[in-house]
């Protein structure tokens, strides 16, 4: 069952995503050669509660760390750790918190410093991707569109997305109906309405779609071939007209200390 918001819930969902964001906005000037993702983990946690929420995913189906951070053919769910990021590297870091009983999702691939031309398109494309999905998040239009709009711009520039791993509803569960994603299928492709929100979070790879969960942690989601994989999120809501993303960064509404 898909659940629609209020607009007093999507107002929660607002000021969660804006955690997330702000979160998401120090790590990402954390990153440079030598940095650990552990140390990543631990700031994403204290600025968390700094914020009065709580890691969304920490303890998530046993999930041990507030953040997920993919380093270059990790696709998405890496568990920090004592990895130094070193130069030519990318970093996907994937965070979410609870505000009030609502969920806030979102991501971003970081370069860490200077990274070959193929890598640089692939950050682009995938990002692009993103909000060419997020375009079609409107009233009247079907989830495939957002698929669709993934996919051709992903498939075009050669690159290939993920199909094991997809978005998803948002709300007081980190998993609500329906699953979106970046390709179009044959199943469920419900109208979009007002008051739904989406997790729409294009994974996308240099080669193969193909990936590989790590036998040892159950977690770590690697490409097949070896190859880098790239992933940006958004949550985001249908509203009457154009669509909104709530985990956009707006310091007004960030809880004070």
């Amino acid at each position: 069952m898909i659940i629609t918001k209020s607009s007093a819930e999507i107002a929660i969902m607002r000021i969660a995503g804006s955690i997330v964001a702000a979160v998401l906005e120090e790590l990402r000037k954390m990153i440079h050669p030598g940095v650990t993702t552990a140390e990543l983990d631990a700031k994403a946690e204290q600025l968390t509660k700094k914020y009065h929420a709580i890691p969304a995913f920490k303890g998530y189906n046993g999930f041990p760390a507030s953040l997920c951070a993919s380093v270059n053919e990790e696709v998405v769910h890496g568990i920090p750790g004592n990895r130094t990021l070193k130069k030519g590297d990318i970093v996907g870091l994937d965070f979410g918190v609870v505000y009030k009983d609502f969920y806030a999702d979102s991501a971003i691939t970081v370069p860490v410093g200077e990274v070959t031309p193929e890598v640089q398109k692939l950050l682009k494309v995938t990002e692009e991707s993103l909000y060419r999905g997020i375009a079609q998040a409107r009233p009247g239009n079907r989830l495939y569109d957002i698929s669709h709009a993934i996919q051709t711009m992903v498939e075009s520039n050669g690159f290939s997305v993920v199909r094991d791993f997809v978005g998803h509803g948002i709300g007081r569960r980190m998993h609500e109906s329906p699953q979106i994603p970046n390709f179009v299928g044959n199943d469920f492709n419900p109208k979009l309405r007002k008051g739904m929100t989406l997790a729409i979070e294009p994974m996308v790879n240099i080669g193969t779609y193909e990936v590989d969960v790590d036998l040892y942690d159950h977690w770590t989601v690697r490409t097949k071939d070896g190859k880098y994989s790239a992933h940006f999120e958004h949550t985001v809501a249908v509203t009457d007209d154009e669509p909104e993303i709530l985990t956009l960064l707006r310091p007004e509404l960030l809880p004070e200390d």
